[in-house]
């Protein structure tokens, strides 16, 4: 335990570094949206939820080969349902049926749920800056993304609520219960334990995949290695080293990722007020970054002699 104090305690000396890494998830993230719609087979949202833990789980724990300790095991198994199992089968739901930006906007949500968390459960008032980039986020996020002509079905926009609500709880418990092991055994034995979850409810809910074409067969490869085995490995590294609030707010970088992407390959355009949404989002990402930085980055950069700072 002492050693894994010693690495936060390290790890509070560089948070925008941390950040820096920890947003590569969700940049990889956002092209979920794109890779489903374009090059996955249409209908199947909790098999390709299944095909994208399962593999990287299996890859990383036979990598790491750590068990998990006995009393770990149940809290394991939350995390699990709810970062991996139920966090990824809504995301697919709402990306099948909802447009990109309307699950987007739904799902910038998921900072102030963690906010929330932290102030009900363990009474920690978030900072007057956090909370206002919070809703400045999502009002960015409204901006950049939805049009006069967005389709709102009810199944899509109850998963993509349901979907932030899960990984807000998943990434704010994720810290409160860290164990002491590898983030490589931490993240393999949480994307194991959610896929082997999601394979009875794939059987039962989505139809038989067809004959798989190459398209297919690569484009879940990317969303098993990319989308799950390294974007979650940088995920819960940078929870073990960042406020759960810094870290769920990198998660608007997905959609923003999403919506590049859209304009680079599909040619789907920007207005104006689109890139004002976009830069309204980067400033919300600064400004919560900035608002939850440790309190020893505030202080003087020269400590005075014998005096040494709390980790």
């Amino acid at each position: 335990m002492q050693q894994a104090a010693g690495k936060r305690s390290a790890a509070g000396r560089r948070p925008w570094a941390d950040a820096l890494v920890t947003a590569l998830a969700p940049i990889i993230w956002g092209s979920t949206y794109i890779v489903t719609t374009e090059w996955l087979p249409p209908d199947r949202p909790v098999t390709a939820a299944l095909l994208r833990a399962l593999p990287a789980g299996l890859l990383l724990t036979l990598y790491s080969r750590r068990l998990p300790l006995r009393g770990d095991l149940l809290r394991l198994l939350v995390l699990a349902a709810l970062n991996i199992a139920c966090f990824q089968a809504l995301l697919f739901v709402a990306a099948y049926r909802l447009p990109g930006g309307l699950a987007a906007v739904l799902g910038a949500i998921q900072p102030l749920l963690v906010m929330a968390l932290g102030w009900g459960v363990d009474g920690r008032r978030p900072a007057h800056l956090a909370m206002g980039a919070g809703v400045l986020g999502v009002v960015g996020m409204a901006a950049l993304l939805l049009s006069p002509d967005t389709t709102w079905d009810l199944l899509g926009i109850l998963a993509a609520l349901g979907g932030a609500a899960a990984m807000a709880l998943g990434t704010f418990l994720a810290q409160r219960w860290r164990p002491d092991a590898p983030v490589l055994a931490f993240t393999g034995w949480q994307l194991l334990a959610g896929g082997v979850m999601l394979v009875p409810i794939a059987f039962w809910v989505d139809p038989p995949l067809p004959d798989l074409t190459g398209t297919h067969v690569a484009a879940y490869a990317y969303l098993s290695l990319g989308g799950a085995l390294v974007a979650y490995t940088l995920w819960f590294r940078g929870i073990e080293r960042l406020p759960a609030v810094a870290v769920s707010s990198l998660g608007l970088l997905s959609p923003l990722t999403a919506v590049v992407l859209g304009w680079v390959l599909l040619g789907q355009s920007l207005t104006g007020l689109s890139m004002m949404g976009l830069v309204t989002v980067l400033g919300s990402v600064v400004a919560v970054q900035w608002a939850t930085r440790p309190p020893g980055e505030v202080s003087s950069a020269k400590p005075t002699a014998g005096h040494r700072t709390r980790p």
